[in-house]
């Protein structure tokens, strides 16, 4: 673990150090984020609005019986966009694109493509790894203020369909409760998740060895050891931003 995470850091400075000096070219970053984001913008909008519905679903009966149900809105709002959003949406580009990512380079490792761009004097790992980073992490930003807005709204319609409470009050405590510093931290999540993909993901698949097999053996450890580093940034991040 601790030897993949000082190649991950390795590949990112290298891969830093490409897209710096000019090289990554728009398209690619382009075509990587229709890849990355678009192809997996379903299936994480799904999961952050069945998240936020069952939430506000169990929750909203409690709030009633002790007269909070004014504060449904705010609480399901900084629960969403503190840690479901950023989290659930992470957890499912890592499966969805993260795999995608790694059986893509895994395959060009073991077909020596890879092998014959370094013989072109090409910076193989910038010319792989840069234009995924970017697209990973503009990806993740959108997604998850995407899943934002849909999963307070989601909130908004079950609060309206179990008990009855007007969308007015419901958004007004989501508007009290809410603070910038709670949004800008969540993008700033969106930003470091989908880097983290990115580049977990490519470090698995560059350091494949062998034929179809090790491909899948690759993809495999590579939505275990994103899940782990997600959670991991997840925890320091919230320690530095609101601990004390």
């Amino acid at each position: 673990m601790i030897k993949f995470l000082g190649q991950c850091v390795i590949n990112f400075v290298q891969a830093t150090k490409y897209t710096l000096k000019g090289n990554v070219k728009f398209k690619s970053v382009v075509e990587q984020m229709s890849a990355i984001g678009f192809d997996s913008l379903g299936i994480c909008m799904s999961i952050v609005f069945i998240a936020a519905c069952v939430i506000a679903l169990q929750v909203a009966h409690q709030f009633l019986m002790s007269g909070g149900e004014s504060y449904i809105g705010g609480f399901l709002a900084v629960a969403l966009i503190r840690e479901i959003a950023p989290g659930f949406a992470a957890l499912a580009l890592a499966a969805r694109a993260g795999t995608a990512i790694t059986a893509q380079v895994a395959n060009m490792q073991v077909t020596n493509q890879i092998e014959a761009i370094d013989v072109l004097k090409v910076d193989s790992i910038g010319y792989y790894f840069a234009p995924r980073i970017i697209a990973g992490a503009l990806s993740c930003v959108a997604i998850v203020l995407l899943a934002e807005l849909l999963g307070t709204l989601g909130g908004a319609i079950v609060s309206f369909y179990t008990i009855d409470l007007h969308p007015f009050r419901y958004f007004n405590s989501v508007w009290l409760m809410l603070v910038v510093k709670d949004i800008n931290i969540s993008l700033l999540k969106g930003l470091i998740f989908g880097s983290l993909i990115a580049l977990v993901c490519a470090t698995m698949g560059y350091n494949t060895k062998g034929g179809a097999k090790n491909v899948g053996e690759s993809t495999t450890k590579s939505a275990i050891a994103s899940t782990v580093y997600i959670l991991i940034a997840d925890l320091i991040i919230d320690v530095l931003f609101y601990m004390g």
